[in-house]
């Protein structure tokens, strides 16, 4: 498990025209306007098993596993789009259990699942998110007492997928760079990516965080080199990229940099 600050100052908009949105314009507004306040600031509750995490599972199957790049891009996709649904907005049917989570120290748990295991998990409140053949599910968070038997019983640990080169990025997609140093398990970079993805979308301004929803979240993932990690750390120092810092809870050191999201470079999702 891991967290992310409580907060991230937002994106400069780099002025484009006012874009036309589809319809329940104003239900996104509000929920993104909750998630662009941040996280964090209740901490954590004196019972163990009453500590905030929301789920996650990966589904990989044995005969013919996605490639790591797209699962992860389906990952990073499929958090942001549970936090941006509907659901939880204002007396949505997730919405006390989201903002219960949201509210204290943001912590994400990543799992693996085949076969039946994933079918069942697929019942269990979520959103499922398809790239490229791969597919990640995020689940509406709650204690980590109580998680639903059918995604309890699934592995945190195991699996990897080995690390591919997608090729060039669509220039309109947002980029999240994984830091490539700190050798990050599949799991782990599930999670962080999903922090990014949540990041960009409340530092985003609104019209263009709408934009990107209607592309369903769509994203790349790429693993950055030690000299274009430099480069990145510049943006976010100029307010042009957000960061994503572990708290250090499994893996790496705390207040590591592990995800960099990159806005697409039109801003036009």
């Amino acid at each position: 498990m891991s967290s992310i600050p409580d907060s991230a100052a937002g994106l400069r908009d780099g002025g484009s025209a006012e874009p036309e949105l589809s319809t329940d314009i104003e239900g996104f507004r509000i929920r993104h306007a909750e998630l662009a306040r941040g996280y964090g600031g209740l901490g954590d509750p004196e019972d163990p098993a009453s500590v905030q995490a929301m789920q996650m599972v990966l589904h990989i199957p044995k005969a013919d596993p996605p490639r790591r790049s797209a699962l992860l891009e389906a990952a990073a996709a499929a958090t942001v789009a549970l936090c941006l649904d509907e659901r939880v907005g204002p007396d949505g049917e997730w919405a006390q259990r989201f903002l219960n989570w949201k509210r204290s120290r943001i912590r994400k748990v990543a799992r693996r699942a085949r076969g039946a295991q994933w079918l069942a998990a697929n019942d269990v409140d979520g959103v499922t998110v398809e790239v490229d053949g791969a597919q990640a599910r995020a689940f509406v968070p709650g204690p980590v007492g109580a998680v639903d038997p059918r995604i309890k019983r699934l592995q945190i640990n195991g699996t990897d997928l080995e690390h591919d080169d997608p090729g060039p990025v669509d220039p309109e997609l947002p980029v999240l760079w994984v830091n490539a140093k700190l050798g990050m398990t599949l799991g782990k970079a599930a999670a962080q990516v999903g922090h990014a993805s949540m990041l960009l979308a409340g530092a985003l301004p609104v019209d263009q965080a709408r934009l990107w929803s209607e592309r369903e979240f769509r994203c790349a993932v790429r693993e950055s080199t030690p000299e274009h990690w430099a480069t990145l750390c510049e943006k976010v120092s100029r307010g042009n990229a957000v960061a994503v810092r572990d708290a250090g809870f499994t893996e790496v050191a705390p207040g590591s940099i592990t995800v960099i999201a990159v806005p697409g470079q039109s801003g036009q999702y």
